[in-house]
């Protein structure tokens, strides 16, 4: 009576374990499948590809400030945020983070418009006090910002490489993987990659 008990435990255990990882299977397999989710793209008043002309604004530490234009071999990302913004307070970290990964071919200009001591005091609290922060109601308006956390990547040449609504820290990497696939965004990477396959 015993012997049977445990061999049908045992059988039930086995079984479990099977079923444990034919699910463990089909969850990497669905991981698999879903594209990374990458900046959206709203309506905005410049394109990938586009040139738009280099704005030299003062910075909220009197230095100046070239947004756009040649730049050496070197990128430039500037990325659009506000004090009051919640999203833009959780998504400050991730930037620093990116900044100092990044270092080698990225420069990065924090923007805005508003109050000079409010922005200071969120790029001290979040450790981007010697990030350039610029207000200008007009570069946003340029790039036709209109919601927040937004980003623009510009190349080397001042081209617009990709550009997005910034919701996460995958939405900020696949400005930069947009830029080195030539794409203006993940979704046009992933279309053209399933329109292929």
């Amino acid at each position: 009576m015993i012997l049977t008990s445990q061999i049908l435990l045992w059988a039930v255990v086995i079984v479990l374990a099977v079923m444990v990882g034919a699910l463990a299977r089909q969850v990497g397999i669905l991981h698999e499948r879903i594209a990374p989710a990458g900046a959206l793209t709203l309506h905005q008043k410049v394109s990938v590809g586009e040139v738009p002309t280099a704005l030299t604004l003062q910075a909220i530490d009197g230095s100046a400030v070239t947004v756009g234009g040649k730049r050496q071999g070197r990128s430039q990302l500037v990325f659009f945020a506000a004090p009051d913004c919640p999203m833009c307070k959780s998504l400050l970290p991730v930037l620093r983070s990116a900044a100092r990964a990044e270092k080698d071919w990225l420069d990065v200009v924090l923007a805005g418009d508003g109050d000079a001591g409010a922005y200071g005091r969120m790029a001290s609290e979040h450790g981007l006090a010697g990030t350039p922060m610029v207000l200008s109601e007009a570069l946003g308006r340029s790039f036709g910002v209109s919601k927040l956390p937004y980003a623009v990547l510009l190349d080397e040449t001042g081209r617009v490489a990709s550009l997005g609504l910034v919701n996460s820290r995958e939405h900020l990497e696949s400005l930069f993987e947009a830029k080195e696939r030539g794409v203006s965004s993940i979704q046009e990477f992933l279309g053209r990659r399933n329109g292929s396959a």
